[in-house]
């Protein structure tokens, strides 16, 4: 059984940063894409950014591309996502999700709260 939970939201300031993770279990970690994905109050979820298994190929949204990085960490079976420049905007609970073909992810957290203040 495949199973992702994620930590590191908070409550931060417009401009501040934050790095949320995302750590999986119960399956082969290097073959997976993993992403993160955002539903803000009242708005559909979105996609945020996504890596490729093995290789390592990241995809962002164009609204955080340049403000946040997603990253591996397969010895600890760990995905991070490092928001910087964080604005009201990105206020949304944070979702990590894993995929074995990169275009439907199976696989869901319960996700993790964010909350900027301008």
């Amino acid at each position: 059984q495949v199973q992702v939970a994620e930590s590191g939201g908070g409550l931060v300031q417009a401009g501040g940063s934050l790095r949320l993770a995302c750590t999986a279990s119960g399956h082969t970690f290097i073959n997976y894409y993993m992403g993160w994905f955002r539903r803000a109050p009242g708005k559909e979820r979105e996609f945020v950014a996504s890596i490729k298994g093995s290789i390592g190929g990241r995809t962002y949204a164009d609204s955080v591309k340049d403000r946040f990085t997603i990253s591996r960490d397969s010895a600890k079976n760990t995905v991070y996502l490092q928001m910087n420049s964080l604005k009201p905007e990105d206020t949304a609970t944070y979702y990590c999700a894993a995929s074995r073909t990169g275009t439907t992810f199976d696989y869901w957290g319960q996700g993790t709260q964010v909350a900027v203040s301008s």
